[in-house]
């Protein structure tokens, strides 16, 4: 595509990038030549802005450098609950302009959010074709980021891979800069519940790896995670994550019209202390769709207090954390990452859910898998 000579004193268009600018980065409006001669002509001025253009990446990376220090400097004398430890955090990495965003992607306040009532939305048919599309790239994202791991590989590894397949879908990955969160997933290792951040950590023979994904496709999010075995997983680990796979395939059967959201928590409940397990009841379920998170709350213990019956056209999050040991948490001095209070680990899966007028639909769920079944192989991850 041509665009305006940026010579002064040239009114001519051309497609001719500097070499020097398309390397930094920086924007075809100020880079662009009509041809050889004007580019020449104008190099000795035109060069400062290629050392404007380092310093100012410079000062980037210095500030961003000074934050992982900061970051680091906070774990100093901290009460770990479990054996893991936070690794080195890489910069954010940056989004196409081309790439449809949320309000909250440069300053990481998610103003609608704030704004919304407590209204539950009913989504259009159009509205549906749009959560459902963003639905199935989420899915393709996850797989993708799912066979991709293994013992070695780290956290920020699988992040690079999913923030690349999020922009090769025109995606954005919804918890980039969601109140500050600098990566495009969230990998919650062990005793991490949720929210973990990837970093430079590489995963270890008999970890459980939790992959949570969300993406923004042209207005619309989608949100859905799977915890996967590295490598040799012992015995009460297997039964962990199955059992929450359990969890959630319990309360997805109870979606339909007239139910209440507050249903599903004593259900889930009972699966998990079944196994003698306990479920978070600091995190919940959520609304989805035009917003990353909104009406209704969906709790996942019981005698919880959600307010809401389900309709046609609601469309939700169900997603329970079902933990070893205690139910209660801490979050980690990065006030994202959060671990069980006794360092026991913890498992979860989710999925994004369409109430439809006779029961339900699995928007994220894979193709031709319209109801969970438990399958060790869908989850299993070799050690290299």
């Amino acid at each position: 595509m041509e665009a305006a000579c940026v010579t002064p004193t040239c009114a001519k268009h051309g497609a001719l990038v500097c070499p020097s600018c398309k390397k930094l980065g920086i924007p075809a409006a100020m880079s662009t030549f009509c041809s050889q001669e004007c580019f020449k002509g104008y190099w000795g001025t035109h060069k400062a802005l290629h050392k404007m253009f380092t310093d100012a990446l410079a000062s980037e990376q210095a500030a961003a450098d000074a934050s992982r220090s900061k970051k680091a400097k906070s774990f100093e004398g901290y009460d770990f609950s479990g054996p893991l430890r936070p690794g080195t955090v890489s910069p954010m990495r940056p989004v196409p302009d081309h790439i449809v965003k949320p309000d909250y992607w440069q300053t990481g306040i998610p103003v609608s959010e704030q704004q919304a009532g407590s209204k539950i939305p009913v989504y259009s048919a159009t509205e549906i074709a749009g959560i459902r599309l963003a639905c199935r790239l989420g899915r393709e994202v996850l797989d993708l980021a799912g066979r991709a791991l293994r013992v070695g590989v780290t956290g920020d590894e699988i992040d690079r891979i999913v923030h690349e397949a999020c922009i090769e879908r025109g995606c954005y990955p919804s918890p980039l800069n969601y109140y500050n969160f600098p990566k495009a997933h969230c990998v919650s290792v062990n005793e991490v519940i949720c929210h973990g951040i990837p970093d430079s950590r590489a995963f270890e023979d008999g970890d459980i790896v939790n992959l949570d994904i969300s993406v923004y496709k042209d207005g619309f999010h989608a949100d859905l995670n799977d915890t996967f075995f590295v490598g040799n997983v012992d015995a009460d680990g297997v039964r962990l994550v199955q059992t929450a796979f359990e969890c959630l395939k319990t309360a997805v059967a109870l979606v339909r019209p007239g139910t209440m959201y507050r249903e599903l928590g004593k259900h889930i409940t009972d699966t998990a202390a079944a196994q003698g397990f306990s479920v978070v009841k600091t995190y919940a379920g959520h609304g989805i769709g035009s917003l990353f998170h909104c009406a209704p709350n969906v709790p996942h213990y019981a005698k919880n207090k959600a307010v809401g019956v389900m309709k046609p056209g609601n469309i939700f999050t169900i997603e329970p954390m079902i933990n070893a040991g205690t139910w209660r948490d801490k979050t980690w001095p990065d006030e994202w990452t959060a671990v069980t209070l006794d360092g026991a680990r913890s498992a979860q899966f989710e999925h994004t859910i369409l109430v439809t007028e006779t029961g339900y639909e699995i928007l994220t769920a894979r193709e031709n898998e319209p109801v969970m079944e438990w399958d060790v192989a869908k989850v299993q991850r070799p050690c290299k």
